[in-house]
């Protein structure tokens, strides 16, 4: 069931991604010869009016095939004739569909479980928040004067004290009371030890997976920027190995934690594809941006070579990745 719950996510996030490259080539009138969900032999496969739609046996990627992408065509639809910005946006659109899906998801999940508010509904024992006399039903304005629209502000807000006092308005029975908190740190993040009370709205959800989907995106950014200077172990890393564990995992906990974490999984692939590395989607805008610098083009077949060595490079990375993954969860 793991595997079976593993192998829709996969897929799911790779038709998005695809299906951002495919759309947005047939809308600049670039000739698709292959749709592909999965990698190697052919499962399954159908021709359309001109494309291919296959379905492969590796579900570790998916590809669009359009003519003339990685090799010298004459032919005026092939996609080394559209202009640098068609280009652009043809690879581009594969990522960004992702960041939608995310979003999606995170509105079909909120609408059903609900998105926090400002209003509390319960205080932890034993931390500041009760101590001080905060009680559930109330509702947050304001932190140390920043005024408090959504439940992202409390929690961003409460964490970026570091331990120093934070002052905290909040309303109740129609009048504003002031409390003086000490936040305390739990697991490297700052809390007073308030939950919020959720509701149920599609403008609210819709708000709150925007929000958490660009919180996400920000978090990721930063993990990165640690990863480029080596503050993160290879512990912190998963592949596909490590992601169909963790879905295993999500998948007993509920179907609102899949949907959950196929939002983060997709952020993280669109993030992944942005990175200026040949074979992902990042290095190709960093060639067509040369190009575009140049005002020449750079020759399809070499660029091609380079994406291959880049492709290489990458499966090599997944290969050591899985080896950790699975020593990870034999221990």
């Amino acid at each position: 069931m793991t595997i079976i719950i593993s192998l829709i996510v996969f897929g799911i996030l790779v038709l998005f991604h695809e299906f951002g490259h495919f759309i947005v080539a047939k809308k600049s009138g670039v000739k698709v010869h292959e749709f592909a969900i999965g990698m190697g032999p052919k499962i399954y496969g159908f021709k359309g009016e001109e494309t291919e739609y296959t379905i492969r046996a590796l579900p570790l990627g998916g590809y669009v095939k359009m003519e003339g992408e990685d090799e010298v065509s004459d032919d005026p639809r092939s996609f080394n004739n559209k202009n640098v910005f068609q280009k652009i946006s043809i690879i581009f659109a594969g990522p960004l569909m992702n960041f939608v899906l995310a979003i999606l998801l995170f509105t079909l999940m909120s609408m059903y479980q609900g998105v926090p508010s400002t209003t509390i509904k319960n205080t932890i024992n034993n931390l500041p928040a009760q101590e001080v006399g905060i009680k559930p039903g109330d509702k947050i304005v304001k932190i140390d004067n920043i005024e408090i629209k959504s439940w992202d502000d409390v929690r961003k807000t409460i964490n970026a004290s570091k331990s120093k006092n934070i002052n905290m308005e909040i309303v109740r029975d129609g009048k504003i009371i002031k409390y003086e908190i000490a936040p305390k740190e739990k697991n490297g993040r700052m809390m007073v030890g308030i939950q919020p009370k959720y509701e149920k709205s599609i403008v609210l959800s819709l708000k709150y997976a925007v929000n958490q989907t660009i919180f996400l995106l920000d978090q990721m950014i930063n993990f990165l920027g640690k990863a480029i200077t080596g503050n993160v172990s290879s512990e912190q890393v998963a592949g596909p190995v490590g992601i169909i564990n963790v879905v295993g995992q999500a998948a007993k906990a509920g179907f609102v934690y899949v949907i959950n974490f196929a939002a983060v999984i997709s952020i993280n692939l669109g993030l992944f594809n942005l990175l200026p590395v040949p074979a992902l989607d990042g290095g190709r805008i960093v060639f067509l941006l040369i190009e575009l610098i140049r005002g020449k083009k750079i020759d399809p077949e070499k660029e091609g070579t380079i994406h291959f060595i880049g492709l290489v490079a990458l499966m090599l990375l997944m290969i050591f990745v899985t080896y950790k993954d699975i020593t990870r969860i034999i221990k």
